[in-house]
């Protein structure tokens, strides 16, 4: 599975729809909050999360399964190979949906973290959608809720401090593009979601979820 992550790096670094985000500046923001500034940006893909957080100061290392993503360190989220509390901040963002464990992964993002676990996902909406996403990308497991995120969260020793939704629009074509959906396949996944299909954009929720440790 890493060697596919790896084929589409390009695409991901290069993404519209990853790059920038009201997500991707919420989690800068409260990486603020933070008592330090050493950042684990786990699942890093195309990179954004931890470019940001270099610009905003802080000393950030980088963790992928797939080394074509160029990771600082290649690790699966599941198996972070770092010391208790290594970092004063945790990130993930956009990737939570391929992990093959993720309540293991959280559990590991709470470990190595001494203060903040910050998850940005797409969230749950429905069995149609689920379908849609698999069929477009075998790689997909499951978007979980938000109420799941929380139970998740919880479980993992953190506190829920805040957790915010937003809206996320995503071109459809090259939304397809990225995981090499194109033909009949690209035309059931259009037909399952023509119902969040607008102007062009897949409509999205996205969840941006706070953690602290307890």
């Amino acid at each position: 599975m890493s060697q596919v992550w790896s084929e589409r790096a390009e695409l991901y670094r290069t993404s519209e729809a990853h790059r920038e985000g009201e997500d991707l500046d919420l989690i800068v923001a409260w990486a603020s909050e933070a008592p330090g500034r050493r950042a684990l940006d786990v699942a890093t893909g195309g990179g954004h999360v931890a470019r940001r957080l270099r610009e905003a100061g802080f000393d950030v290392v980088s963790s992928d399964p797939a080394a074509g993503m160029e990771p600082d360190v290649v690790a699966r989220a599941e198996e972070l190979p770092f010391d208790d509390a290594s970092f004063d901040v945790v990130a993930c963002r956009v990737a939570a949906h391929h992990f093959e464990d993720v309540e293991r992964a959280v559990a590991e993002m709470s470990r190595v973290s001494s203060s903040l676990v910050l998850v940005a996902d797409n969230l749950n909406l429905g069995d149609v959608v689920e379908g849609a996403e698999r069929l477009r990308d075998s790689t997909h497991v499951r978007c979980l809720t938000a109420d799941e995120w929380r139970d998740l969260l919880a479980s993992a020793g953190l506190v829920l401090e805040d957790a915010r939704v937003f809206e996320k629009r995503i071109e459809i074509e090259g939304w397809l593009g990225r995981a090499g959906c194109s033909g009949e396949q690209a035309e059931r996944v259009r037909e399952l979601l023509a119902a969040r299909i607008e102007g062009g954009r897949l409509v999205l929720s996205r969840g941006v979820f706070k953690g602290r440790k307890r």
